[in-house]
């Protein structure tokens, strides 16, 4: 078991080099042939390109030992005819021969979908960066823990209804184009300062702790809901956890302005 592991993180290794060579040729070429300067501090440079290549490698092997797993193992058991039947062979027996299954009986499925939507943003490093830059430049004005929990909400929001769109079947281009009309016509209303960010917020969410389980989720439920590819229906969800937060953001925005303008002509003057 432990050489397979070290035989992934070799691998793993290997091909994360690989993937970054074109960064470090692009970078040095404009150092030597634009810039004409040395690196300054090379020897710290490439310690940290040794740090990048060792952190990157170790955690594509933990994504492919445990998220990706953990993802499609929980699709799977949440979509099991046997869970949705309560345990009940008989009930089980009906659902087989059922050529038609109700949205409604996927109801822990869309309970998990919003909870892992809603912790995996909490835990997005980018987000946190944002949220904690956010806060500085606007001197508290932003709450970074409510532009985080706001964001966490609206990536909930959007993957909850990701997972309705799978198990229903739907068209994803009905959701996704009815969603940017309603987010234009909200980006009309909404504070002008708070736009920039809100957009921005759609792409933070979509880092390295939500995008693998979200996406294993989606492929996992795809594969187990009956009449699913999951070509076609298993990829999207993270199309939904992008859409959403933008929403959520600007209606964050939005309602911290009025109860702002509503202490302002309450207090005293």
């Amino acid at each position: 078991m432990s050489s397979g592991i070290f035989e992934l993180l070799g691998n793993a290794l290997g091909g994360t080099f690989l993937d970054i060579l074109p960064i470090i040729l692009v970078l040095g070429f404009f150092q030597i042939a634009a810039i004409r300067k040395m690196i300054p501090h090379l020897k710290q440079k490439m310690i940290g390109l040794v740090l990048v290549v060792l952190g990157l490698g170790i955690f594509i092997v933990g994504l492919e030992q445990c998220v990706f797993p953990i993802g499609t193992q929980m699709a799977h058991q949440l979509t099991d005819l046997y869970f949705l039947a309560g345990n009940d062979s008989t009930r089980m027996e009906i659902l087989q021969n059922s050529k038609h299954i109700e949205p409604g009986i996927y109801l822990w499925t869309y309970v998990f979908a919003f909870l892992i939507g809603f912790s995996t943003t909490l835990a997005e490093p980018a987000l946190i960066a944002v949220a904690y830059k956010a806060r500085d430049i606007t001197t508290g004005a932003i709450s970074a823990w409510g532009l985080r929990i706001s964001v966490a909400l609206g990536v909930a929001a959007g993957v909850t209804l990701g997972v309705y769109r799978i198990v229903t079947g739907n068209p994803l281009h009905y959701y996704i184009v009815t969603g940017y009309v309603f987010l234009l016509i909200q980006t009309w209303f909404a504070p002008k300062q708070i736009i920039p960010l809100a957009y921005d917020s759609g792409g933070v969410t979509t880092s390295t702790v939500t995008v693998p389980l979200i996406a294993a989720l989606g492929i996992g439920l795809a594969s187990s809901v009956p009449g699913r590819s999951p070509l076609i229906d298993g990829f999207g969800l993270i199309a939904f956890a992008s859409l959403f937060p933008m929403f959520t953001v600007m209606a964050y925005a939005m309602i911290t302005e009025k109860r702002t303008k509503r202490k302002e002509i309450d207090e005293p003057s």
